[in-house]
Order: structure tokens, then C-alpha cells, then sequence
């Protein structure tokens, strides 16, 4: 998605902006008729998509909106409600003359305003047991406990909501290397699949069919990943220049993130204690929140940095593009975060450092514990053994490639879908079948 280096003519930035997006649509296909470079032509074609997407990222009118916070917070009132837009903390756009409400708008009340955690309806047990379940853990890992290993057995499971004469479905598989070993395909819902080599770096198991589900289970060993790294000895890495280079649209060495890691790295010459500082100046910093889909945005780090708020993914870019800005290689790791009691998308960073090698980086899960600044501090260059990793790379095909753009051209954790005429949509399912330690 070169193509999004390209910024929108002023006058459909202006429209979209006040939320006319029909007239929006209409200057789009006017300045399509022109004889544009290629890129600039994707990027227009591809911003038609975007606006269609980003309307349906927001289906909530405002007295579905002021519902939706009554169902989810004790004693929420419409005075109340007129108070937080006013305060603008709600996540709304404007849709040709009406507001329109993000569709996980009221969990990012709660993460914005901590008060209002105190006064959710209800809490997710599963949440609060796999909280404690991963607490304990690191309770006992931060205190010197032996790394252990884990053997999971999982499930991702894909049901389209509309099917057509072919399916072309991809869904996330494990890949084996640094913290996963013994990586084995259990079961699958179609008995012919093509499962793409380990080395590709967003492995999936894809299917074609004319069904409505698709499904694969699989097994592997996690270990938990633990370093004893003394500053003293870090070097600087040799050559990694796949690993120290933009990557457009999302890491980009914009002179703002070029002044930025400059002010948060100072003089510190050791390549160990500047990714330190990195980490230590987003994990303090940056909030977390739910975003929109990663494909309705421009340049994600450009975002993190303006609006100091972003979910795991958002966060781990602004930590690999600062790395690698500041001579350190850094790389992207994603797939599950995945306990006994449920599996969720999850993405972190890794870094490298001469003579340990890559190390792990969880900007969110470390800035999420900034009360307990063992657990924070545990974060960078630890991880915890709950994971399933299907990607160690950001923004890469798949094999076989799809030909459309996918739902998330980005990342891949839950799966992807398409037929003859464009994307399928779709809803997935993550289960733990067992996890036991070896």
C-alpha cells in the first residue's frame, strides 16, 4: 500500500472532513478522469474503499450512542453524555450532517477516563481470571522463577457472512522460530488446503471452497522468553539493513519522528539503554485504545505520535520505527495473546542487540502495568509464554496472494476472505482446545 504516501487533494480532504462525503465521492471520480502518476491514481481508487469502510467503522447515531453508554456505565445520564462531547472524548465522526459513534467508542471512554472503569455494569470474568492467571505468572517469573514451556492445541474457526462461486479464505498458522517450536497442523474443516512454508513471513492455511466455515486446529510448544542482559557488554548489531530501513506508508523517518527519538534518546550511546529509553518513553506516554481498522489509516506512527493513544499494534510501530531511527533493528512479532481461558489478537516488537540477539519488546502490555514497574520493566526484553506467533513481519503478502486488498494489509490474526468480485465479509472465532505446561 506504497500508494498511501500520496495525500488527498485538498478539496476531498476538505469534504471528508466536514463529513460530505458524498460530494466527496463525486470530486474522486472527477480527478480519476485526469492523466495521473499510478500511485496517485491506487490512492485515490483505494480512498473510494477507505470512505465505505471507515462509515461502517461508525454505525452508532447519537441516541444509539447515548444507549450503548447507559447499557455499559452505572447512572449514565444524556447530561452527562452532552458533557463528554463537549469535552470531546468521545470518538464520533460527521456523516453528512449527523454524528456518527465508533463502534467501540464507550471502551475507550473507560480507557481514557479510568473513573469509568469503576463503574462498568459488568465485567468480564474470563478477563479478570486470565488477569490474574498472567499476574501470578509474572509474579513469580520477576522473581527469578525458571522459565517454563507450554503445549497449546488451538482453533481459529472463519464463517462468512456472504459466499460466492469460489472462496478464497487465509487463516493465521503458527510459525515456528524464536519462542515457538513443534509446530503441527491437527485438523482442518476441507481436506484439500495449501499451507504455506514457515518462512513466509505472515503464514497462513488457505482454503477454497463454496462452504460458509472454514477451520483449522493446530498444536506447538511456546517457551517463555526470558533474557539476563548486562548493559556493559551490549554492542552495536552488525549489518541489518532490512531491519533499519522505512517501510512506507507506516514507517516512515518523518523530520517530527526524526526530532522526537533525538529528544528521547539524547546522548545515550549504548544501544541497549537508548532502546530503553524508547521503550520507556512510549510505555509512559502513550495510552492505550481501541483504533479504527489498521486500513483507514494513513501513517500509524505519524498518529501515535500526534494523538498519544494507540492499541498494541499502533504502539509496537512507533517503537520499531524510534529503534530503527536511533541505528537499533527492530521488527514486528504478532498473532495471539492465548492463556487457558481464551485467545486474542496481540501484536509486539522485537529489537536486536549484539551478543543476545533479538530481543522481545510488549510496549502495551508493559505500559498497561505502570503501577508495578517490575511487571512494566519485564516487558522490554521479556515476554510471557501466552502467545501464538503467525507473523514476524508487518505489511507482508501472503502465499498464495489475494487479489484484492485485504480486510487488514497489515497484520493477520483472525483470517482473511474474498470471492470473485472483492472481499468476503466474515466473523472468526479463537479457541483454546488445552494448555498444559511440558
Amino acid at each position: 500500500m506504497e500508494f498511501l504516501v500520496y495525500s488527498l487533494p485538498e478539496e476531498i480532504a476538505r469534504e471528508e472532513a466536514l463529513g460530505n462525503f458524498s460530494t466527496a465521492l463525486k470530486l474522486i471520480d472527477e480527478f480519476l478522469k485526469k492523466d495521473l502518476p499510478e500511485l496517485q491514481r491506487k490512492r485515490l481508487i483505494y480512498e473510494k474503499e477507505r470512505i465505505e469502510r471507515l462509515i461502517e467503522d461508525y454505525p452508532f447515531s447519537e441516541k444509539e450512542a447515548l444507549e450503548k453508554l447507559k447499557e455499559m456505565f452505572e447512572d449514565f445520564s444524556e447530561e452527562e453524555f452532552h458533557r463528554l462531547l463537549k469535552e470531546g472524548i468521545l470518538d464520533y465522526i460527521v456523516v453528512n450532517g449527523e454524528r456518527r459513534f465508533e463502534r467501540r467508542f464507550f471502551h475507550n471512554l473507560a480507557f481514557a477516563k479510568p473513573e469509568y472503569r469503576e463503574r462498568l455494569r459488568k465485567k468480564d470474568e474470563k478477563v479478570e481470571k486470565a488477569r490474574k492467571i498472567l499476574h501470578d505468572r509474572l509474579e513469580r517469573l520477576t522473581k527469578g522463577e525458571k522459565p517454563k514451556e507450554y503445549l497449546v492445541r488451538a482453533r481459529v474457526t472463519l464463517r462468512l457472512k456472504k459466499t460466492s462461486s469460489r472462496n478464497r479464505v487465509w487463516l493465521p498458522f503458527p510459525k515456528e522460530g524464536f519462542q515457538i517450536e513443534n509446530v503441527k497442523l491437527l485438523k482442518t474443516s476441507h481436506k484439500n488446503f495449501y499451507l504455506a512454508p514457515n518462512n513466509v513471513p505472515q503464514r497462513t492455511i488457505y482454503f477454497e471452497g463454496k462452504d460458509s466455515v472454514y477451520f483449522v486446529e493446530f498444536e506447538y510448544t511456546v517457551r517463555e522468553w526470558i533474557n539476563r542482559v548486562d548493559p556493559e557488554v551490549a554492542e552495536e548489531p552488525g549489518h541489518f539493513e532490512e531491519f533499519l530501513r522505512e517501510e512506507p506508508p507506516h514507517i516512515v523517518f518523518t523530520p517530527k519522528l526524526r526530532w522526537l527519538t533525538r529528544e528521547v534518546v539524547g546522548d545515550e550511546e549504548n544501544p541497549y539503554l537508548r532502546a530503553k529509553r524508547i521503550y520507556d518513553w512510549i510505555t509512559f506516554n502513550v495510552r492505550y485504545s481501541y483504533v479504527k481498522p489498521y486500513a483507514l489509516y494513513e501513517n500509524i506512527t505519524d498518529f501515535v505520535v500526534n494523538n498519544l493513544k494507540g492499541d498494541c499494534g499502533f504502539q509496537a510501530l512507533l517503537f520499531i520505527t524510534m529503534c530503527r531511527i536511533a541505528g537499533i533493528p527492530a521488527r514486528w512479532q504478532s498473532g495471539w495473546y492465548i492463556n487457558p481461558i481464551f485467545a486474542s489478537p496481540h501484536d509486539w516488537a522485537l529489537f536486536y542487540i549484539e551478543p543476545y540477539g533479538w530481543l522481545p519488546a510488549d510496549l502495551s502490555f508493559g505500559g498497561a502495568r505502570k503501577e508495578r514497574e517490575d511487571f512494566r520493566s519485564f516487558y522490554f526484553g521479556n515476554l510471557d509464554g501466552f502467545r501464538m506467533v503467525a507473523n514476524d513481519d508487518f505489511m507482508k503478502s501472503f502465499d498464495p496472494e489475494p487479489r484484492y486488498i485485504r480486510q487488514d494489509p497489515t497484520d493477520n490474526q483472525v483470517g482473511e476472505a474474498e470471492g470473485e468480485d472483492g472481499r468476503l465479509p466474515f466473523e472468526s472465532t479463537l479457541e483454546v482446545l488445552s494448555f498444559e505446561e511440558v
